[in-house]
């Protein structure tokens, strides 16, 4: 290779191109439409290489290919097609950019940074189920909730009496406060078959629609209006919603009992 060449091929490395494909694109260049023997040796380069070496130039739109095998040829792209590819590299590289800026908040909500709580959302009806279905993970088999019934069965048809069963089957005995209602008072009713206890509050004073369960160390929220879910692992933040539970529960069974 002369020294103009030698130049030419090094000013491409610097470009971000690789050093065989350089090699190739300039023989390709000074060749014309030539065979892939031809543009290897040319280019110092075994035919096997030629080939993988040509099919990524393709790739790049540096290079274009005519006729079939036995009498394929190639041949190179005008220079004027190199900002191009750099451009779109470009491109393509502030796209990733910001993707990877997008992800790197996703990522960190699940990073458990030493003692830091770890959060984690959830989208949509699947993400609701999602987070109920993490509360049957609770090592301690117990959970104590807030929740409307009417929000949960309105929002997810079909999905609680099997998640009650189920609940049961895992030996996760429950604790919760419901709105008094219809559909809160029928559930109350079948506390022994759901293995639950259950304590009803004036809906009109008390009533709540996010249900929020309480177990092992997380604290999880299923909001069924803007259908959103979320666990945060945390020993201290579970802890005091444990605590503001039993006051509720005392100030539930205080009402009842003055009934």
């Amino acid at each position: 290779m002369n020294t103009a060449s030698q130049k030419l091929k090094e000013a491409l490395i610097s470009l971000g191109l690789p050093q065989k494909e350089a090699a190739v694109y300039l023989a390709l260049l000074e060749l014309g439409r030539s065979s892939v023997s031809q543009i290897s040796r040319k280019a110092a380069v075994n035919r096997a290489t030629g080939y993988v070496i040509l099919d990524s130039l393709i790739t790049k739109g540096l290079v274009s290919i005519s006729g079939k095998e036995p009498k394929q040829e190639y041949v190179a792209e005008s220079p004027d097609a190199l900002p191009q590819l750099f451009k779109n590299q470009q491109e393509e590289a502030r796209s990733k950019e910001v993707r990877a800026q997008e992800l790197s908040l996703e990522l960190k909500s699940i990073q458990k940074v030493g003692d830091r709580p770890r959060v984690r959302f959830y989208e949509g009806t699947d993400g609701i189920k999602s987070v109920f279905e993490d509360s049957l993970t609770a090592t301690s088999g117990k959970i104590i909730a807030f929740t409307s019934i009417e929000d949960q069965h309105v929002s997810i048809p079909n999905y609680f009496p099997e998640y009650y069963q189920r609940r049961k089957r895992n030996k996760i005995f429950m604790r919760s406060i419901f709105p008094d209602t219809p559909m809160g008072a029928e559930r109350q009713s079948a506390n022994e078959d759901e293995y639950r206890e259950s304590v009803l509050v004036p809906a009109e004073t008390y009533g709540i629609h996010p249900a929020i369960n309480v177990y092992d160390n997380k604290l999880m929220i299923a909001s069924f209006r803007e259908k959103l879910g979320i666990i945060i692992e945390s020993e201290e933040i579970a802890d005091a919603m444990k605590k503001i539970f039993e006051l509720a529960w005392l100030g539930a069974k205080s009402l009842r009992a003055k009934e």
